[in-house]
């Protein structure tokens, strides 16, 4: 690729060409030393000297191929010739193995081309920006602008950033034999590093190693080759600095007219001063500012000209990332990436092709990228245009669900999210006017199956049984609709707990469209609770009569039953409200939760306790029990009763209204 000869030596076999030769032919007659000539040619191509060319008229060539008098050459000297020609025609290709010692010094491949005046469309980023005698930092050649897909040549180098015309210095080790090599520039080995082949690219690292007496500063420039016309030549790249010393300038650069080659570091934390008025924002919790609450989750959208400026924050350990879809379910995404690799955050634009891990684009379809790390907040920005379709990308100036999620990465790989995504209640046209989005991290079907299964197992089976156990012996001749007003209440609540029970066991296979792998154990507890639901009222069915001898049988098969989903529907629930699906705030919610449990068991005693002290014996005769119930003592006790599960009730339901405007925040 970095050849020493210029494309004009190339012999063109045309007599009304002229060929380039070397000066040395101007002292030799050409008939007889041609040979000689050729031979020195290739001896200075292959020693890497560069062999500066003279004009020479083709026909004096053509009359030494054909001899004197016209007569042609032997076979054995045609034989020659051709062969050392063809050598020398292949010459404009013999450095694309990367051994350019020789462009050490100016880092300029002789290309007989002037470099590209355009801005070079590669970028070089470091993992750390500080270091210390025999530290390491990573350095990346990538390509980031979109419609440079490739490269091929490349020439890295570390120089003193108070002399930037002198040597390499420090020491390069490989990262990928098979596209890289060392190079000794100077008099220190391995302080460069350049291609192997001249195979395309897009990517290639190398680890920089300080040397035992560093420079204060020192800065990365490299020579990139897209093709042999086409070249940039000792592009600045980063700043490192050694601990201690005062820093260079900022290692990164950014203009106005064209896309920013390295991701800056965001000055100012991000802000929703202007949301709904000149920018449109996602924010979790809801109406938070990134400003002041690290805590805050935080995608904004401004259209500037034809373009969208965005602005991704959130506390996460290794990224956070939002998505453009179609619908509100992963998969045929459009996603965007800012990964947490040390010291550094990567933003890239990526594709989700279904329920899979997301694949980085080859193509770099963003600008002005900048990002800051703040006490485990990542912030990351960057600027796209509207329209992309050359790029397979999403239009900007169409309507999509906005996905906001987050997760832990390992060495710049991420992992699948720590929570469901943030998902906004309506689709949003990202170029249309600014508004304030709404968002929730739970879809509706599932908030409602939350609901539901808490009404039914933690406040209309609790009500039911308390009526079956302890208000049997109150109003005994009171009757509604034919039956006494204790079974009526009992029937007609636990019918409710059924049917709220079904309803709600079936919205989580509607919203997944079959079983749920990720989700653990809760939904085969929440199989069971259904079976044994289902099984209640059947056994209700068929009891036996009062005076029957298998009543007993039947009341404790009935009670044991019943019990059995009780337990196993808290338990469930308790581990419902840690899904992804449903993740309440913790450990808030599991207090609320257990204070709901606490408050239905101590007022099951307080009925127990007031019912072994008071009520008579359950043998007691039907006038013996209407005797009693007629004193005034025992009409104080039902109101007491009353009291206490007016009191129950009242604190039931302020517990199930806390849960339930938690689960209607997520």
């Amino acid at each position: 690729m970095f050849s020493p000869l210029s494309v004009g030596h190339k012999l063109m076999l045309n007599e009304t060409e002229t060929c380039f030769a070397c000066p040395v032919c101007l002292f030799l007659k050409p008939r007889c030393k041609l040979e000689a000539y050729l031979l020195f040619c290739m001896s200075a191509l292959c020693s890497g000297f560069t062999v500066p060319p003279v004009k020479l008229h083709f026909p004096a060539f053509l009359s030494v191929y054909r001899g004197q008098g016209g007569q042609t050459m032997t076979s054995k000297r045609q034989i020659t010739l051709w062969l050392l020609l063809a050598f020398y025609f292949k010459s404009g290709e013999c450095f694309s193995n990367g051994k350019v010692t020789q462009a050490c010094g100016e880092m300029i491949p002789e290309h007989d081309h002037d470099p590209s005046p355009q801005t070079p469309p590669y970028n070089i980023t470091l993992d750390k920006y500080q270091y210390n005698a025999g530290d390491q930092i990573r350095v990346t050649l990538f390509v980031a602008v979109s419609g440079s897909s490739y490269f091929k040549g490349f020439l890295i180098e570390a120089r003193a950033q108070g002399n930037l015309n002198g040597g390499a210095v420090g020491s390069f080790t490989l990262v990928d034999p098979s596209i890289s090599q060392l190079l000794k520039c100077g008099h220190s080995k391995g302080s460069a590093v350049s291609h192997t082949s001249g195979a395309k690219k897009t990517k290639v690292q190398a680890i920089w190693t300080a040397p035992d007496n560093p420079p204060a500063s020192i800065q990365f420039k490299f020579t990139v080759v897209q093709k042999y016309k086409v070249y940039w030549v000792q592009i600045p790249g980063p700043v490192a600095t050694l601990n201690g010393a005062t820093a260079g300038p900022p290692h990164f650069t950014t203009t106005s007219d064209s896309p920013t080659t390295s991701p800056a570091v965001l000055p100012n934390p991000f802000s929703a001063e202007d949301c709904g008025s000149r920018k449109s924002c996602l924010r979790d919790p809801v109406n938070c500012d990134p400003r002041t609450e690290p805590r805050c989750f935080f995608l904004s959208l401004r259209t500037e000209g034809q373009s969208v400026q965005f602005e991704l924050s959130g506390p996460a350990e290794g990224y956070v990332s939002f998505a453009l879809s179609l619908d509100t379910w992963m998969g045929n995404d459009d996603v965007y990436l800012c990964v947490r690799d040390g010291d550094r955050v990567e933003i890239n634009a990526a594709y989700v092709l279904g329920r899979t891990h997301p694949e980085v684009a080859t193509e770099n379809a963003l600008r002005d990228t900048a990002w800051a790390i703040v006490d485990g907040v990542i912030q990351c920005s960057f600027r796209r245009d509207i329209n992309l379709s050359q790029l397979n990308r999403f239009n900007l100036d169409q309507s999509y669900f906005l996905f906001v999620a987050h997760g832990k990465a390992e060495k710049g790989v991420i992992h699948r999210h720590s929570r469901q995504p943030l998902i906004s209640t309506h689709q949003k046209v990202v170029s249309g006017p600014p508004e304030d989005l709404s968002a929730s991290r739970s879809p509706l079907l599932i908030k409602f199956h939350g609901v539901f299964m808490l009404v039914a197992w933690m406040t209309t089976v609790s009500t039911g049984v308390i009526f079956a156990r302890y208000f049997k012996l109150d109003l005994p001749e009171s009757s509604l609709l034919g039956q006494r007003v204790w079974f009526q209440m009992h029937r007609a609540l636990m019918v409710l707990t059924v049917v709220l029970t079904c309803v709600g066991f079936t919205l989580p296979f509607i919203y997944r469209g079959g079983w749920s792998t990720r989700a653990g154990s809760h939904p085969y507890l929440g199989c069971t609770v259904m079976a044994l639901a289902v099984i209640q009222p059947i056994m209700a069915l068929f009891r036996p009569p009062p005076d029957s001898s298998k009543r007993p049988i039947f009341k404790w098969m009935h009670l044991g039953a019943g019990t059995l989903a009780q337990i196993i529907a808290v338990a469930a629930i308790f581990l419902g409200i840690q899904q992804q699906a449903l993740l309440l705030p913790a450990p808030w919610s599991t207090g609320v939760l257990a204070g709901f449990v606490v408050w239905g068991v101590l007022a099951d005693l307080i009925f127990e306790l007031h019912s072994r002290c008071y009520l008579p014996p359950a043998g007691s005769k039907a006038e013996d029990r209407q005797s009693i119930l007629s004193s005034s003592s025992e009409r104080k006790e039902f109101r007491l009763r009353g009291i206490i599960l007016g009191v129950f009730l009242c604190g039931n339901l302020a517990f199930l209204t806390s849960l339930i405007s938690l689960i209607s925040d997520v």
